[in-house]
């Protein structure tokens, strides 16, 4: 069977201009506000193209809004006829991908060409008029774009533009005056090109043009002194963000092209927010919330750079990830290090204070690198069983130091672990367990374990054996009242004598107990099975009653039976407050129970 020839007929798609904007407007650019900065994109290219023929002249930008129109005039190397007709007249066409200037694409920041759309988000037409500085004696081309997808185009006489360049006049709609105001113009052209390399200036016509970029990037200009320069950055930091820097750090990588500063947060922040950084293509502002230029754990500072190489996604608002983002972020990465490296080695207060704010953030860092955590994690703050210190602090003192799991677990020994002499660290917050096991590789000398009950319990002083034995009666009604707990009672003596009692229990102590009497509800099942092979002999809680405290030395004298159990009860409630974990709804109800049965009996011993 032979199929017949295909006659169709070749048609093009129809693009809907209004829907296309509409898509734009809602998905690719964040603000109507981008029509400006993809005005003065287009001109910094065509500018850019002017100079490679052009090499010594002097070009610019002219702005002009009076609330009636917005104007972008500029000295750029202008379009043909014919380049109007291939350009502008198809959607998503760029000069930039035009042969004749492809080998300097690098040197624009342009890479997708439909930035003039851009501009029907705030007006319904587009006046362009253009002259070529490529081809001698070329006249003018005027083209008018309108957002329902038409369009004009004619030549003028030279005398319509008498100068190589291009001219977009846009006529405002009303429901877009907020955006085209001349106050608002012109600041919109401050914030995108305060860093552009070519003179921009605006005019609202009531006076002479004034400079949006009258100074060039603060790292490009000259100092007197080393000093001079990195006061001068450091007051370019806190006008851009808004916060006095506690350092600042010049960042230079020749290899992209990549000048800027990074600084220093005064305060500290969460771990894992990710500020955004003010990132510059060839003095173009992308973005003021590119937190991709850095790794996560730099969360301790903010940047601004400007960059050659770095490749913008097609809103031109964000960084595409790519070999070469990934290869500056771990530059940068490594410039934070060295930062950080000669404040430890050089500036002993500067570090100090870095540390007391960011130590989280070089925590963070600490972990997963080597070199910061030699260097730094002696000098890293903890909590301790003598306070908060530094590890190197800590270790002078206990060449054994012990580090706890939770937090809640420090809290319960920190007291009478600090009267027997033990040094504890809090291991409870983030990363500060894994640190402190690793102190030993850069002090060997220090030996470091966790801390177990056992360790604590064997530094309590047992009580005498007729003690004990005058105790046995209420130890057995103690042990009976708590069992609910698995909780076992006994007796020490130990600092401080204020401490009346002490709860020993572990988080994974308590999971196991739960996982028991999971299996002991389930018995007889097939969990129950399971459960059952896996348990082994549960671990207990342990209430060590201290018998240096009077109101011990007290309930233990109790031949009541019901006031023992209820003081036997009230002193795990306490211990129980005292270690600050959570309580479970059984232990709540046993204190409100045994501080009632208190207040009963004192009350009827009154009465």
């Amino acid at each position: 069977m032979t199929l017949p020839e295909n006659t169709g007929t070749d048609r093009t798609f129809q693009v809907d201009l209004r829907g296309l904007v509409d898509l734009l407007s809602h998905h690719l650019y964040s603000s109507p506000r981008v029509y400006l900065r993809e005005l003065m994109q287009n001109a910094v290219d065509a500018l850019t193209a002017r100079h490679a023929l052009e090499p010594q002249g002097q070009f610019g930008i002219r702005l002009y809004a009076d609330g009636a129109l917005v104007r972008v005039e500029d000295d750029g190397v202008g379009l043909t006829e014919a380049d109007v007709h291939t350009f502008l007249a198809t959607i998503g066409r760029s000069s930039k991908r035009a042969e004749k200037i492809a080998e300097q694409r690098a040197d624009f920041i342009g890479q997708f060409g439909i930035g003039l759309l851009s501009c029907f988000l705030v007006a319904d037409e587009i006046h362009v008029v253009s002259r070529s500085a490529r081809t001698p004696d070329a006249p003018a081309v005027e083209w008018r774009g309108r957002g329902d997808g038409s369009y004009t185009v004619r030549t003028l006489p030279a005398s319509a533009r008498p100068q190589p360049g291009t001219t977009v006049t846009l006529t405002p709609r009303a429901d877009a005056a907020e955006w085209t105001r001349p106050e608002r113009v012109h600041a919109l052209a401050r914030h995108f090109g305060s860093l552009l390399r070519h003179p921009v200036t605006f005019t609202d016509g009531t006076g002479g043009p004034e400079p949006v970029n009258p100074e060039p990037a603060p790292w490009s200009l000259t100092h007197p002194t080393p000093g001079a320069r990195h006061r001068a950055l450091a007051a370019y930091g806190e006008e851009v963000f808004g916060f006095k820097p506690l350092d600042t750090i010049e960042l230079d990588l020749p290899a992209v092209g990549l000048r800027g500063i990074a600084c220093i947060l005064p305060e500290a922040v969460p771990s894992g927010r990710r500020h955004g950084h003010r990132v510059h293509v060839k003095g173009m502002l992308l973005s003021e919330q590119a937190p991709e230029i850095l790794p996560d754990w730099a969360f301790f500072v903010r940047c601004v750079v400007d960059a050659e190489s770095l490749r913008p996604t097609a809103s031109r608002e964000a960084l595409y990830e790519d070999d070469t983002l990934a290869a500056v972020r771990d530059a940068l990465a490594d410039r934070l290090r060295d930062w950080i490296a000669r404040a430890a080695a050089s500036d002993p207060d500067l570090l100090g204070r870095f540390l007391q704010v960011h130590h989280l953030a070089v925590k963070s860092l600490a972990v997963h690198d080597d070199e910061i955590l030699r260097m730094l994690l002696p000098w890293l703050p903890f909590e301790t069983t003598d306070g908060h210190a530094t590890l190197d602090e800590f270790a002078r003192t206990h060449r054994t130091v012990l580090v706890t799991s939770s937090v809640e677990e420090f809290r319960q020994v920190a007291a009478i672990a600090s009267a027997a002499g033990l040094g504890v660290v809090n291991g409870g917050y983030t990363y500060d367990r894994e640190l402190v096991h690793r102190l030993p590789e850069v002090r060997p000398e220090v030996a470091v374990a966790d801390l177990d009950p056992a360790t604590l319990t064997a530094h309590l002083d047992p009580v005498d054996r007729e003690t004990e034995l005058a105790a046995a009666a209420y130890l057995a009604r103690a042990r009976d009242a708590l069992a609910v707990f698995d909780c076992d009672v006994a007796l020490r003596a130990f600092q401080p004598a204020s401490a009346p009692a002490l709860l020993v229990d572990s988080r994974e102590a308590r999971h196991e107990r739960t996982r028991s009497q999971l299996a002991r509800e389930q018995e007889g099942g097939l969990w129950g099975g399971i459960l059952g092979h896996l348990r082994q002999e549960v671990p207990r809680a342990q209430l060590i009653l201290n018998q240096l405290n009077p109101l011990v030395r007290t309930a233990v004298a109790i031949e009541e039976p019901e006031l023992a159990r209820t003081s036997a009860e009230a002193l795990y409630g306490q211990a129980a407050l005292l270690s600050r974990r959570p309580l479970r709804p059984s232990e709540s109800s046993l204190i409100n129970r045994s501080f009632l049965d208190l207040l009963a009996h004192a009350l009827r011993k009154d009465s």
